[in-house]
């Protein structure tokens, strides 16, 4: 990853994004003018857990203060210069999420930012917008969190349009596959509420169509190692893919049975949430395929920080 912009030597830089499925670290050296990852942790903490509860539960916040503290050890160790915490969805909603915020911030040492929905857009698309050759076309990027998932169209590396709508991996696993059991009515019902939500884009974006859609984070890039591992793809998702992912996860009753390759251990008792809405934001947008990013929403938040730095020198 790399960045035209003259940047004192040496700089380091981190993003902690608490997401409602994962947690995420990134620290990352800006050297001769290049910004080089140089530590990633992430971890499944489920913040967002209950959600129709409308608070955090008491085990969510244990879990995420103690990811917080592994987090916290790697920051003093290497000792960045500029750290900056943002929280989604599950913070966004949460009544209670001050018992979650007051004890991290008072353990980071540093202040969380909640992000609105439409900030947490802006920010991933300007990670994802470093890695395109091609920023003269459009392009629309989504990310499917455990809480929300965000729709960008861009182009010229600007976010034209803004969206977050309430379609989270986490929260419609509780809604639709509740004890993690796997029924293809449940599937394909979460399948068309999803199709049914996504829907009303279509019509606001088709005014500026697209080039390409990308995906990011670790929902679309999960379904996409599974297509690929199950030979149906070299790279990308499309819909004659995904209808045979969907088929083969139906061969497994319960979470806990799913034997997936490609798939993480982590990932299981998400994905088949992940996959119905996947099938539903091809349906509603009417999409084709999908290319994937390695960037995303944390990626966005160091290029923010390095912004915020080249305008001080």
């Amino acid at each position: 990853m790399t960045d035209a912009i003259t940047l004192p030597q040496g700089i380091l830089l981190a993003a902690i994004d608490m997401g409602s499925n994962s947690f995420h670290l990134n620290i990352t050296q800006v050297d001769r003018d290049e910004i080089r990852p140089l530590h990633t942790l992430s971890e499944r903490v489920q913040l967002g857990e209950a959600a129709d509860t409308g608070e955090l539960t008491q085990a969510a916040i244990r879990r995420g203060l103690a990811c917080l503290e592994q987090f916290k050890r790697l920051l003093d160790e290497t000792g960045p210069n500029s750290v900056r915490v943002v929280g989604t969805h599950a913070l966004r909603r949460a009544k209670n999420r001050h018992d979650f915020t007051a004890p991290a911030e008072a353990l980071l040492g540093l202040p969380i930012e909640v992000l609105e929905g439409e900030e947490e857009a802006r920010l991933i698309y300007t990670g994802v917008a470093q890695t395109l050759s091609d920023n003269q076309t459009a392009h629309l990027v989504i990310d499917v969190g455990g809480g929300s998932s965000e729709f960008i169209l861009g182009q010229h590396a600007q976010p034209l349009r803004l969206e977050s709508l309430p379609l989270g991996c986490v929260s419609y696993g509780e809604a639709y596959f509740p004890a993690g059991d796997i029924t293809a009515a449940r599937f394909d019902t979460a399948c068309r509420q999803a199709t049914d939500t996504v829907s009303a884009l279509h019509r606001r974006f088709s005014n500026n169509p697209w080039h390409e859609t990308i995906g990011a984070s670790g929902t679309l890039r999960a379904i996409e190692d599974m297509i690929v591992a199950a030979g149906w793809r070299t790279s990308g998702i499309d819909q004659a893919s995904l209808t045979a992912l969907r088929d083969k996860l139906l061969t497994f009753h319960h979470v806990g049975d799913i034997d997936l390759a490609g798939l993480s251990a982590s990932r299981k008792s998400v994905v088949s949430a992940g996959l119905a809405i996947t099938q539903g934001i091809f349906s509603g947008l009417r999409l084709e395929s999908m290319s994937t990013s390695s960037s995303a929403l944390r990626e966005g938040v160091i290029h923010d920080l390095v912004g915020q730095i080249h305008h001080r020198h």
